[in-house]
């Protein structure tokens, strides 16, 4: 799991710390430099806050960026398979009866 999927899914809390750059590149087995980036796009996405000597931190979600990055997932996600739909040869009724039926499934295991 991504730390922005552990973020929005509530498993890395408000305040939470984050492992050291080093130490978590280290435990992964990756460069520093692409931990440093993860960290920095993490920061720029509103997602944690570096704090110099004390290290990042998860900040407080608002509730308006939560609902912009799951969005973004599910559009993103959307696509990958209407992608592949249209290598099937799926139609957009083919494609809204698949929905229907998955939502209707999921609706019946609540």
């Amino acid at each position: 799991m991504t730390a922005e999927a552990a973020i929005l899914t509530g498993e890395l809390t408000e305040g939470s710390a984050l492992p050291s750059v080093r130490a978590l590149a280290r435990d992964l087995r990756i460069s520093i430099i692409t931990t440093t980036r993860a960290y920095t796009e993490l920061a720029a996405e509103g997602f944690i806050a570096t704090v110099p000597g004390k290290g990042a931190y998860v900040l407080p979600l608002d509730s308006a960026l939560v609902r912009e990055q799951l969005l973004r997932q599910v559009e993103e996600g959307l696509q990958t398979e209407l992608d592949a739909a249209r290598r099937a040869g799926l139609d957009r009724e083919d494609l809204i009866q698949i929905l229907d039926g998955l939502m209707q499934a999921e609706h019946e295991h609540i």
